[in-house]
């Protein structure tokens, strides 16, 4: 096992490595001269920065909170970086040619060529002509990447929006037609996000005024200690039938028993593969599948055996794959998060690939599945084509 662990360390370093040397050949020979002050710090860049990104993504298991932030700023915004320069560099090799081509230039006619030797001159691009293409798809590829991600950041630190999702539950009775759920799942409060990014989503939920809130896991990255402050926002939140928690992998990674204990002291309730009854359907949630390796994991049988089936049921649950386990036992709503909606494009085809939805209201037989994108973001604080939100779903009556 620690083989593999080993080889595969070895294998993201060296993609890493490839990444960085291709973006030096790219951005940094191509467009200057040997000696220059852009070879020189290009080439130092070109290897602080992936060594401050490797810092980042192993700084939270290594280093104290305060030490990890120095490294979790620029090494988790530089992936990102990288992410989308590499996309703006390979649309770039593909029009390269084409720049190189215009305009053509033609060769000269040799004096003693034949009237009969019509064959079209060569283009031979000269090396100023090379050197303001390579200079061009450099700029426009840097360009097209430091937009893209500093409009990803602002998305992720301005908070998330609002969205609202109705969904017509078969079982509901009349009286709780309209009864609105809020849910939040993975703020990741850590080395990036901190206390003003819970107290952004404490108000934008208080302001829904609603029904119910649901913290739909992945709360920290980082142990209580660390984080307890940052989360402590969480004890304003308001609504009529309370706040709830399960818990998500990420808990687990930091301790999750501690951060269970930590937010019931805030006034949030647990639900550990339980259940409460409200008025109209029953509340249910179970932990998060990381938790297995601590004799912690899901137990749909104790949060969910001894029910009523004919009162609605809504389960919390972290993580969308467990809508089979749901669907087995007769839940008519699961909520769940984890996805981030694949945060990064295109991030989203490859969790497409590991979750039954990736965001959105899908159903699978009798039961609906509802994925919210998440409030914050794990790794870069950079999202594209999958903003953050807070999402409001109000249950609907078919009696109603």
């Amino acid at each position: 096992m620690i083989v593999l662990v080993l080889l595969g360390l070895l294998a993201v370093l060296a993609v890493l490595a490839l990444a960085h040397w291709y973006l030096w050949r790219r951005l940094v020979r191509d467009v200057s001269a040997p000696g220059g002050w852009w070879r020189r710090t290009g080439t130092v860049l070109a290897v602080v920065l992936p060594l401050l990104s490797v810092g980042a993504l192993l700084g939270g298991r290594k280093f104290p909170l305060s030490v990890e932030r120095w490294f979790a700023w620029p090494g988790f915004l530089w992936l990102a970086v990288l992410l989308y320069l590499l996309l703006a560099l390979a649309v770039g090799e593909a029009v390269r040619p084409l720049l190189l081509r215009l305009p053509r230039r033609k060769a000269a006619t040799p004096a003693a060529a034949t009237e009969s030797d019509d064959r079209p001159p060569v283009a031979v691009p000269s090396p100023e002509r090379r050197l303001f293409v390579a200079r061009t798809v450099a700029i426009g590829a840097a360009g097209a990447a430091a937009a893209v991600v500093g409009n990803g950041a602002y998305g992720v630190l301005r908070g998330p929006r609002l969205k609202q999702v109705t969904v017509p539950l078969a079982k509901l009775p009349r009286q709780a037609h309209g009864y609105r759920i809020a849910v939040v799942s993975d703020i990741h409060l850590g080395p990036i996000l901190g206390r003003a990014h819970t107290q952004r989503i404490v108000d934008t939920i208080n302001r829904t005024q609603p029904d119910l809130i649901a913290i739909v896991g992945d709360l920290v990255d980082g142990t209580v200690p660390e984080l307890g402050a940052a989360a402590e926002p969480l004890a304003q939140l308001r609504a009529r039938d309370g706040a709830f928690f399960v818990t998500g992998n990420h808990e687990y990674f930091s301790g999750a028993a501690p951060w269970v204990d930590f937010v019931r002291e805030l006034g949030v309730h647990p639900l550990q593969n339980a259940r409460v009854e409200l008025s109209g359907f029953d509340l249910a949630g179970v932990n998060d599948l990381a938790g297995k390796g601590e004799g912690d994991g899901p137990d749909f049988a104790k949060a969910l055996g001894d029910r009523d089936r004919a009162r609605t049921s809504v389960l919390l649950s972290h993580q969308p794959v467990t809508v089979h386990d749901a669907v087995r036992h007769g839940v008519d709503l699961q909520l769940s998060g984890h996805t981030h909606g694949g945060q990064l494009w295109p991030g989203n085809y490859l969790a497409e690939l590991a979750n039954p939805t990736v965001a959105g209201l899908e159903r699978y037989g009798d039961t609906q599945l509802y994925v919210t994108r998440g409030a914050g973001a794990w790794g870069p604080p950079v999202r594209v084509g999958a903003p953050s939100d807070i999402t409001v779903v109000t249950l609907a009556s078919l009696q109603a």
